[in-house]
This record gives C-alpha cells, sequence and structure tokens, in this order.
C-alpha cells in the first residue's frame, strides 16, 4: 500500500488514534490480569523459539516466528483457569473472508486467506463511547489528490459482491476476536514493512468486521447501533504491531459523517537481540548467549488484547 496506513484509513472511512485504547491500557496497568512469573515464561519462550527448537546453530524467521507466536497464545490460554469464558475461544487458519463496500464511485472488496484468526462466543464490547463516535463527524480524512487513492490496488471484474465471514451460520464461535499475522519470511525484502504491515492489519480487520457487520444487519449502508470491534496482531518474531479496530457504520461512499476508529501501537519490541551463539574476541567470551533487551511490557499488551473483551 503506497502510504501505508493513511491510504487504508482512507479506504474504510477510519480516523486514527495513537496508543492503546482505555479498556486495553487499563488491563495491561492492572496487576490483577497479570500472568504469573510471567517474565520468566515470557523468557522462555522467546530461548525456545531462538535456541531450543533446532538442531542449526540459529533457526531461521520462518521457523522461530510461528513457534514464539504459538508459546505466547499458549502462556495467554493459561488465563483461562482464573477467567474460564476465555475457553469459549477458537483459532482458525485457513479461512477465507470477502467483504465489498462502496467508497465514493469505487467498488472496493477484500477477499482471501488473512491471518490466523482467534473467534470468540461473544463479542468485544464497543471501545468508543457514543460521545466519541459522534465526534468523528468533525474528522476531515486526509485526500491523496492528485493521486488517486487507490493507485496500487489490484483491478478486476467483480461477478458477485461477495460479503462472507468465512464461517457457516451456527457455529458457536461466530464473532471475530484478534487476527494475527506472522509476518516470518527469512529475507526483508519478502517482508512486509512495518508500515506496509500495519495497512494489511487494518484491511483485514475492517474487512472482518464488514463482514460480521453484514452478517448480522444486512447490506444497506448505514450507523451501527452496536459497534463491531477486531483487533489485530502482527508480529516478525521480535517486534509487534497492535490493533483495536471499531466498526461505526457501514455507510463508506461518502467521507462526511460518521467514521470508523483504530487505535495502533507501532513498533513494539519484545527484545532487542537473541544472542544464538556466544561472541567470542580473541578467545575471550565478550557476549555469553542469551537474549537481550528483553521488553516484558510488550507481552503485557499481547495478553491485554487477549483477555479483552473477558475481564
Amino acid at each position: 500500500v503506497f502510504a501505508g496506513v493513511r491510504q487504508a484509513q482512507w479506504l474504510t472511512k477510519t480516523k486514527l488514534v495513537e496508543g492503546l485504547p482505555p479498556s486495553v491500557q487499563s488491563i495491561v496497568d492492572s496487576p490483577a490480569h497479570a500472568l504469573q512469573e510471567h517474565e520468566g515464561r515470557v523468557k522462555d519462550a522467546i530461548s525456545h523459539a531462538r535456541f531450543w527448537d533446532t538442531t542449526e546453530a540459529a533457526p531461521k524467521r520462518e521457523q522461530f516466528c510461528p513457534v514464539l507466536f504459538e508459546d505466547l497464545i499458549h502462556l495467554c490460554r493459561l488465563m483461562s483457569r482464573k477467567y474460564p469464558s476465555l475457553s469459549k475461544r477458537m483459532l482458525a487458519r485457513n479461512y477465507r473472508i470477502a467483504a465489498t463496500w462502496e467508497r465514493e464511485s469505487i467498488l472496493l472488496q477484500i477477499r482471501g486467506l488473512n491471518g490466523i484468526l482467534m473467534n470468540s462466543m461473544a463479542p468485544i464490547p464497543p471501545v468508543a463511547s457514543k460521545e466519541e463516535i459522534l465526534a468523528t463527524k468533525e474528522y476531515v480524512l486526509e485526500t491523496f489528490h492528485p493521486i488517486l487513492p487507490t493507485i496500487d490496488l489490484q483491478e478486476v471484474h467483480v461477478y458477485k459482491e461477495l460479503n462472507d465471514t468465512g464461517f457457516r451460520d451456527g457455529y458457536p464461535y461466530s464473532h471475530p476476536h484478534t487476527l494475527f499475522f506472522l509476518e516470518s519470511a527469512n529475507i526483508c525484502p519478502d517482508r512486509f514493512r512495518p508500515e506496509q504491515l500495519r495497512a494489511k492489519m487494518l484491511m483485514f480487520a475492517f474487512g472482518n468486521a464488514l463482514a460480521k457487520a453484514k452478517a448480522l444487519y444486512g447490506n444497506d449502508p448505514k450507523v451501527l447501533e452496536q459497534p463491531i470491534v477486531v483487533q489485530s496482531i502482527g508480529t516478525d518474531g521480535q517486534h509487534f504491531q497492535f490493533m483495536v479496530f471499531q466498526l461505526n457504520t457501514t455507510d463508506l461512499v461518502s467521507s462526511d459523517g460518521i467514521k470508523n476508529l483504530v487505535w495502533i501501537d507501532s513498533d513494539q519490541k519484545l527484545y532487542e537481540t537473541a544472542q544464538c551463539l556466544p561472541k567470542i574476541k580473541k578467545r575471550v567470551v565478550v557476549k555469553p548467549a542469551g537474549i537481550y533487551g528483553f521488553e516484558p511490557d510488550t507481552f503485557k499488551k499481547f495478553l491485554a488484547l487477549y483477555l479483552h473483551g473477558t475481564v
């Protein structure tokens, strides 16, 4: 996406708020919602991904990034002893999303495989108050004149306007909760840059929310009585992007009126480096193998998004 999040904001009619919303930040700040011995357990998860899960000197990113993700999700699941409703969740892989909307005079569609989706039996309650939603009317969306805001989108013939959550009616875990994007290609040019990743996270959080809104309330464009919240977490196995998206309206044709909202907490490091082999100079170990620059607060945010809507 040429302008990253800015372009995604225009396409989805969304106002950006920097940082995490108060409902998530309060979970981060509350000692009551912490995982016992969380620092040691998270360090073990990093060590497992970077040192132990390999016979090579150092595992490649496509190996350690998914291993770290699975370990962190496992740590989050341990909280279901304290909060039993957390067991009413399901991770869906390889499901397909489709959502269609009109923006000014352009018909847009998002479809295909996206990240791993955690579904829940209950939706996340709205994050912004009615007053905050009404205040978005004053927000003016950035235009890219003379560049078209659809500059690098793929143009295709749409034979059928699809809106599909990817799940059958009656599926018990029917509410999208959090999307996880693992940006785990080994070589840098094959990975999305952080700004591109955030734009992708926003587009697919929006797509999942829009498909859900149309399944619940029909295809007529309208301001939603009960906004839909979908979260996204993106990681390359070292840095994390956190996002909370709230769909307030499916009336997306004009840039006037109520906008959607997104909160983004960017480029949060879980650790600085993982030294797989000791650094030796003149036969002296100058830097032992190990994890350096560990940031426990980054996992707290990961856990807070997991717990959001339950605690």
